[in-house]
């Protein structure tokens, strides 16, 4: 979903309605390009500034239990990939933080998802909220 809108309330009801992403219309043409591909991928993007609400409302309605644990402990860079997907960085925004090709960033998120068995991006980046590692 591409909006003018920058309202949580469209973001709830895009992301239940089966959206496969969620951006402004300032992202951008490479921002845009990325969204399609995750999507035809199977994967979520979501603007990064409307990530950080979003996982701060998830953070805020904690469930009692405590989050799941990883199937193998994360190496050192997993950790890294971890904390910038949860400040709702691109891959290509972390290839260049991390000095890493943008093949090894999606070798990295798929061991993060094998090991947090999540499904996508943002079920990794929830864990990262519920686990500490990002403060809200």
């Amino acid at each position: 979903m591409i909006t003018t809108f920058d309202l949580d309330e469209y973001v709830h009801g895009a992301l239940k309605a089966g959206a496969r992403g969620f951006l402004l219309k300032d992202a951008g043409p490479a921002l845009l390009a990325q969204a399609i591909h995750a999507a035809a991928d199977g994967d979520a993007l979501i603007a990064p500034s409307v990530t950080a609400r979003l996982l701060a409302a998830f953070s805020d309605t904690h469930t009692g239990q405590p989050p799941a644990r990883p199937i193998e402990p994360l190496t050192r860079r997993e950790e890294e990939v971890l904390i910038t997907v949860a400040q709702g960085w691109t891959n290509s925004e972390i290839a260049d933080d991390l000095h890493i090709s943008l093949s090894t960033v999606k070798s990295h998120l798929a061991s993060l998802m094998r090991k947090l068995r999540a499904r996508n991006r943002v079920e990794i980046a929830m864990w990262a909220y519920e686990t500490a590692r990002i403060k809200s």
